[in-house]
């Protein structure tokens, strides 16, 4: 699989750099920071042709955005081109290195930055994930006046113990208001330890119409995720003092660490469908522009009235009527055929060594908006919504009066409704506020009160911005923490609700390229998963029991973070510093500061050659970090009894980014400091991150 996508790579690109020259000789504006140097066509300027020559014009100009799960609200994104960092694009501790995750490609993760953790999704398994099962939210649509594929692919290692990722992103549109495409993603990761390799497949089909009057935006996805679990080594002193074990002997390397699982693994199966639309109910009216703008007004009549000037008719939407659909059906299995001995502490289905669990989710949302900018006096949007959710679970029973395993399914249902009050067209201030509560079912009497906004100013005579952020939510635990049955850990729990505040304030200044962000949160009956590990009846070790506890005094999480770049003519510097505090470090730890820093040159090879030659750093205080359950595939508690410390190991790359017309690559060396300082290269508990490793990335884009 590795050289076959390797031989296409080399077999494409002179093609797609023939095109490339042959595309330059079009005159088109040019912004150095884009991806492919920024090359967009506009169809205003005016050229010069030969009458001799035959000119190939190839528009290339893409816009994306993300999708609102909400009521499908279109949020503008950068495209996903640039240059910058794309070395750290396929690392799964992130692009500034904050997730703790088990030492391979698309192993579980958890972020350390405590207000970066995002809500549970309804599948709560697919959390850990995040790095490769992303939400319709994080999902790029794509506008494009030619067809537009990407193709990217990132590798390191061997057949043996390496690491591949090939994605191909592809869109097109007919006419300009109709669009379609597609993504696909592989990634395969053996893992450099034994028993550790992932391998996850991702096919997403995406469509949408754009009107004046009605959109319609969909998308359906596959996610096929399959990863061995090995638990973790058996013995730290592998890594931290090699010299004591046989791995001093020169032919043994990371894959002969012994492990604790062997023919384990973790599977999950997700199908996704989303739709989104809605109609908008407004008025004609008519408006004078300068005629350059003429082609490129949608849904116009339009008439010249004078020189350089059009008369235009065009429509104001008033009020919006959208409906969003969200479908999502889950199965996750947990396979075990060689139990470890002497590792639980409870076994409910001794004859089961599949531990299977469904959920299918469905959730309604209609709304109804009086949307801002239809007159000066509409200096807000106004929406009311109302959404039903159901989600129906099934999970393993015991038999009454024996062992024996049955299938039983629950059903759940809320009705909430809702209000969002937003101003996004605003000089200076900008705001969204929004209030939900559920009304009937599961959920009765949750509800969630939440808003942010940006003021933009003037400090110093220098572009300033105030961001603001805050919440108060009081939600029900998820319904795993709640109802759970398997081979070895069983609970059905009565739960209180989960009571959250939390308020975050930051400000930037874009030419000090600084921005300080501030923010501390309160937390009532925390739930998390804990450790209730008993003593070995031996005297050796523990026997491993979880369950679900609910913390009654409030906890309070401060954190603070300063990001600061500097530029000194090629020689560039950024750094990002969050410190944290937690008042309950047995229930919930953080490191207390979490550090990445990155120093690169930037400069032109032949002016043609966009190079980024530098070394990136990220490290963390230690601290009790959460441990992981293979048979949960989630973080968890440590055993307070019996706990470690991770951290205080800085984890060092270099790297060489380069950015050629339309094609970005890279070559990094990851992890350039194995063998340095402490040696404790953990970042969960018993799970070493891997040995340095060469890796080498490739993504080019095609317009035709």
């Amino acid at each position: 699989m590795k050289k076959g996508l390797l031989y296409i790579i080399l077999l494409m690109l002179p093609l797609a750099l023939q095109a490339q020259g042959i595309n330059d000789n079009i005159e088109r504006g040019h912004n150095e920071e884009g991806f492919g140097g920024g090359q967009v066509y506009s169809p205003f300027r005016k050229h010069q042709h030969d009458s001799t020559k035959t000119e190939l014009n190839v528009p290339q100009e893409i816009h994306q955005w993300h999708m609102s799960e909400l009521l499908g609200e279109v949020i503008p994104v950068d495209a996903d081109t640039l240059q910058h960092l794309y070395q750290n694009w396929h690392n799964t501790d992130g692009m500034n290195g904050e997730y703790n995750y088990l030492g391979n490609m698309g192993s579980p993760r958890q972020s350390r930055i405590f207000f970066h953790r995002e809500a549970l999704p309804v599948f709560s398994f697919l959390k850990p994930y995040d790095y490769f099962v992303t939400p319709v939210s994080k999902f790029f649509f794509t506008d494009t006046k030619s067809p537009y594929t990407n193709l990217s692919y990132n590798e390191s290692g061997d057949k043996i113990t390496g690491d591949d990722r090939f994605r191909a992103y592809f869109a097109t549109n007919a006419g300009k208001k109709f669009g379609a495409g597609f993504l696909f993603d592989y990634l395969y990761g053996r893992g450099r330890y034994d028993s550790q390799s992932t391998a996850f497949t991702k096919f997403a089909l995406y469509t949408y119409y754009r009107g004046s009057k009605y959109s319609l935006y969909a998308l359906a996805a596959r996610d096929h995720i399959k990863l061995a679990e090995n638990g973790g080594i058996t013995d730290d002193t592998y890594i931290t003092n090699p010299e004591q074990t046989d791995a001093g002997n020169k032919n043994f390397g990371s894959d002969d660490i012994p492990v604790n699982f062997h023919k384990t693994w973790n599977r999950n199966e997700v199908y996704s469908a989303f739709l989104t639309h809605n109609y908008n109910l407004g008025f004609n009216r008519e408006r004078k522009v300068e005629a350059t703008e003429e082609d490129a007004l949608l849904d116009t009549l339009s008439t010249t009235v004078a020189e350089g000037e059009t008369s235009v008719i065009e429509y104001v939407p008033v009020a919006r009527i959208a409906h969003t659909l969200d479908i999502t059906y889950d199965d996750r299995s947990y396979i075990n055929y060689a139990r470890p001995n002497n590792f639980y502490a409870d076994t409910y289905l001794p004859y089961d060594s599949i531990d299977n669990i469904k959920q299918t989710h469905i959730r309604n949302t209609l709304g109804v908006s009086l949307l801002e900018g239809f007159n000066k006096w509409a200096v807000a949007g106004l929406t009311a919504y109302a959404t039903y959710d159901f989600n129906r679970y099934i999970l393993p029973d015991t038999l009454p009066g024996g062992m024996g395993e049955a299938r039983n399914a629950t059903n759940e249902y809320t009705l909430s409704v809702g209000g969002i009050l937003q101003r996004d067209k605003g000089e200076h201030l900008n705001y969204k506020l929004r209030a939900e509560t559920a009304i009937a079912g599961e959920d009765l009497g949750a509800f969630l009160l939440e808003g942010n906004a940006r003021l933009s100013f003037d400090l110093w005579k220098e572009n300033a911005y105030l961001d603001a952020k805050a919440f108060i939510k009081n939600s029900n635990p998820s319904f795993y923490f709640r109802h759970y049955h398997s081979e070895h850990f069983w609970w059905d729990n009565s739960l209180d609700k989960e009571f959250r505040s939390r308020v975050e304030a930051s400000i930037g200044i874009d030419r000090w390229r600084t921005k300080l962000s501030a923010g501390v949160e309160t937390i009532k009956d925390y739930t998390y998963l804990a450790n209730r590990s008993i003593a070995n009846a031996s005297g050796t070790g523990y026997l491993n029991r979880i369950a679900v506890a609910q913390e009654s005094s409030n906890i309070q999480v401060m954190s603070a973070t300063l990001k600061q770049d500097f530029k000194w003519g090629v020689l560039n510097l950024e750094t990002e510093l969050t410190y944290q505090n937690s008042s309950n470090k047995e229930v919930l730890p953080l490191p207390d500061l979490n550090v990445y820093a990155n120093l690169y040159f930037k400069f032109r090879i032949a002016k043609v050659l966009n190079t980024e030659l530098g070394a990136d750093v990220r490290y963390f205080t230690s601290y009790y970090a959460p441990d992981y359950s293979p048979a949960l595939g989630q973080f968890y508690q440590q055993n307070q009894a019996d706990k470690i410390e991770v951290g205080n190991y800085p984890i060092a790359n270099i790297y060489a980014n380069f950015l050629l017309k339309q094609t970005r690559f890279y070559v990094m060396y990851h992890h350039i400091n194995e063998g340095t300082g402490n040696m404790r290269y953990f970042l969960a508990p018993h799970y070493p991150i891997s040995p340095k490793a060469l890796w080498f990335g490739l993504s080019w884009n095609f317009y035709n």
